[in-house]
């Protein structure tokens, strides 16, 4: 079918434009489908590289569960080596520093947590690695260390650990009344139908401090 003057005038007019900028357009657009190609091939090595990951970390848990420290640490070394930017990676240096301390080895168990810290993979990791390396420097009577690593930003979520273990670090030093302080402090910022609302108690009546029951609701007469 013949085109009519104004189709045609359309069609050169078509010409005109692909002849001045086609070969732009093209390149973007093998720009963009290659970018696309790319992200697709990013996020299928992503999803195997976690699996991966995954997999090494069911092995760590099954060789801690049948006290196969040399199997879980081998696992560990492995997922840290090639998988450091996961989570797996973060749980598994936590597991470790476990393993190292239930052996008595507070050095290694140091350099674990050391590890999550200068990851900075996640602030909730670096939290837990801090507080749980300032219970290993209490009991290395490192206590100056201990503080400052507790006295960092946390997540609010870890603030009242890490006043809890401050509060020991200073019941350590025996400064009583700091300590009475710091653990009536985490005390108030804590649920009272928790576990870690009674231990807190317990520790803030050893330093002789007073917890303040709730009085029950008066009933009403009838």
């Amino acid at each position: 079918m013949a085109y009519d003057l104004e189709e045609q005038e359309q069609i050169d007019q078509l010409k005109a434009f692909w002849a001045k900028y086609g070969n732009m357009i093209s390149w973007v657009l093998i720009v963009v489908l290659a970018g696309y190609a790319g992200w697709t091939y990013w996020s299928n090595t992503q999803s195997s590289h976690a699996s991966q990951a995954a997999g090494l970390y069911g092995t760590l848990e099954t060789a801690m569960q049948a006290k196969d420290d040399a199997k879980a640490k081998s696992a560990a070394e492995d997922i840290r080596k090639d998988f450091a930017q996961t989570v797996y990676a973060q749980l598994s240096a936590l597991d470790s520093a476990k393993i190292a301390l239930d052996a008595n080895d507070s050095k290694g168990a140091k350099a674990q947590l050391q590890w999550v810290i200068d990851s900075k993979y996640n602030d909730e990791f670096v939290a837990i690695a801090r507080i749980r390396m300032a219970g290993i420097l209490l009991d290395e009577k490192a206590y100056d260390d201990a503080t400052k690593l507790l006295s960092a930003e946390m997540p609010a979520k870890f603030q009242v650990m890490a006043m809890d273990r401050k509060g020991d670090v200073l019941a350590a030093q025996n400064k009583i009344d700091d300590a009475r302080a710091m653990y009536k402090s985490a005390l108030e910022k804590t649920d009272e139908n928790t576990p870690a609302h009674s231990m807190i108690e317990l520790k803030l009546e050893s330093v002789g401090g007073s917890v303040e029951k709730s009085k029950p609701a008066e009933k009403s007469a009838a």
